[in-house]
């Protein structure tokens, strides 16, 4: 695009990856507060980074969002213990189902809290994310290769442990 996008388009594009954002900005974020001021922030510093010809791409948003959340998680680290208790994650589903599946929801956010950080953000990013593994490989800096070695173990270890959970 050589023009800035019109509102409609920037609407267009955030209902259809603002959920997916938010949703990974979770994951990273110790607080619902700070998911949302990951994305963002995000969002904004992708567009100035894409010269605002047009909103970025996923891929783009995704990896700020990693890497303000390690940012992130520096400065709360370097807090007084009372600010650093008073920053820990709240009890947040990751994903909406509605009503009836909140339990079912619960179980599964149990086990994917349970999985390590590097096969939790590969599958968030490709089931909920969309993404290829080659954008996942961009977003978290790792080879494509390596995101979906790490896709496979991680559903792997997320059978396993949704056998604890659900049993």
């Amino acid at each position: 695009m050589d023009r800035w996008p019109t509102p409609a388009e920037w609407q267009t594009w955030l209902d259809v990856h603002a959920s997916r954002f938010l949703l990974f900005a979770r994951q990273k974020a110790r607080s619902e507060a700070d998911a949302q001021d990951l994305m963002q922030e995000a969002i904004i510093e992708a567009a100035e980074r894409n010269g605002w010809n047009g909103p970025p791409t996923p891929a783009l948003v995704f990896a700020t969002i990693h890497r303000r959340a390690i940012d992130l998680a520096r400065q709360i680290d370097r807090r007084t213990a009372r600010e650093k208790a008073a920053s820990e994650p709240q009890t947040n589903l990751w994903f909406d189902t509605g009503v009836e599946d909140r339990e079912r929801a619960r179980m599964i956010q149990e086990a994917m809290e349970k999985l390590p950080d590097i096969y939790r953000e590969v599958i968030v990013l490709k089931t909920w994310g969309g993404l290829t593994f080659a954008e996942i490989a961009e977003a978290v800096g790792i080879s494509p290769n390596t995101a979906a070695s790490r896709y496979r173990y991680g559903l792997g270890e997320l059978r396993k442990l949704a056998k604890e959970v659900f049993t």
